[in-house]
Parts: C-alpha cells; structure tokens; sequence
C-alpha cells in the first residue's frame, strides 16, 4: 500500500498508540481531580470530579429558608452547574492538546 514506507508506518502506529496512552492518562487524572463550584456568594458550594462527577456539595445554614426551598434549590443547580463548567474547561486545558496531536477528531474510534 505504501512503497517503502513500512517503517513510517510503524512509527505512526506507536506515535498514536503513545497518543492513546497518554489520552487515557490525562481522563484517569481527570477522574481524580476535584473542582469547585459556587453560587451565592460561597453559600452554596459543589464539588465534582475534573470528569463531571459530583463528589460533595456544602450547604450554608444561612441559605436554608424553610419558606423559600426554591431559591436554595437554585442555589444548588447553580453550584453544580459553575462546578461542572470549571470541570470542562479542565477537561479543554488536559485533553484539548492531546486531542490536537491526534488530529482532532481523525482516528475512528476515540472520543474526540
């Protein structure tokens, strides 16, 4: 298929086998890396995994108003929302190189 350029071609199937190993590294990173998020001026706070997962979510007494459940309600999307957010842009920062080297979206099969 291509006169000569066995030995190219090995080098590009372990330039992308690298590539995948170091993918999965940065997700496996991602997984174990907590981010903040906030709302209400740090009443309610979320805490999820660089990978979107919800991990704690810290409460204010002071944002519990038996009378107003929604605004706390809102409080708590809007924690989880700025936390989910600061995930992805980690996600961008780790993975965006990565998926760049890989062509950006030229190998079937993986997830960029």
């Amino acid at each position: 298929m291509f006169p000569g350029g066995g030995a190219d071609m090995q080098q590009l199937l372990q330039q992308a086998q690298k590539m995948q190993q170091d993918l999965a590294q940065a997700q496996q990173e991602l997984a174990e890396t907590p981010v903040e998020g906030s709302a209400g001026n740090g009443l309610v706070k979320a805490v999820v995994t660089g990978a979107g997962e919800l991990k704690e979510l810290e409460i204010d007494p002071k944002a519990v108003d038996p009378e107003d459940t929604e605004t706390l309600a809102d409080l708590v999307v809007a924690a989880v929302r700025a936390a989910n957010d600061n995930a992805q842009q980690l996600q961008q920062a780790k993975l965006g190189p990565l998926a760049q080297g890989m062509g950006g979206g030229g190998i079937p099969g993986l997830p960029f």
